[in-house]
């Protein structure tokens, strides 16, 4: 009897320290993840500013042609109402003209 309680005793040593064996193990894997993550966590700080460049430079390009285009479309427009006033006033004149020259209108 005393050997198999002596055997029971050793397999329960020999269990209590393989499960805290397991636990160191488990406590080394979760602090090696958590060193991977925070690595990760720095190469992708590092390299922000280059993985945003193309999507800045992409978004610059597009103001830069939507700026262009306005300018474009406001000197149109400019031109435009240039010639109308140009119009209006030589108009005008020839109707200031008409009522200068012909009283009776």
């Amino acid at each position: 009897m005393d050997s198999q309680l002596q055997r029971l005793l050793d397999a329960e040593a020999r269990a209590e320290a393989m499960v805290a064996e397991a636990e160191r193990e488990r406590e080394r894997l979760v602090a090696e993840a958590a060193q991977h993550a925070q690595a990760l966590a720095a190469q992708f700080e590092s390299r922000r500013a280059e993985l945003r460049a193309p999507i800045l430079r992409e978004a610059e390009a597009r103001a830069e042609a939507a700026v262009a285009e306005l300018a474009r479309k406001y000197e149109e427009r400019s031109r435009e109402l240039r010639a109308l006033a140009a119009r209006h006033e030589s108009e005008a004149v020839a109707a200031a003209l008409a009522v200068l020259l012909d009283p009776c209108l």
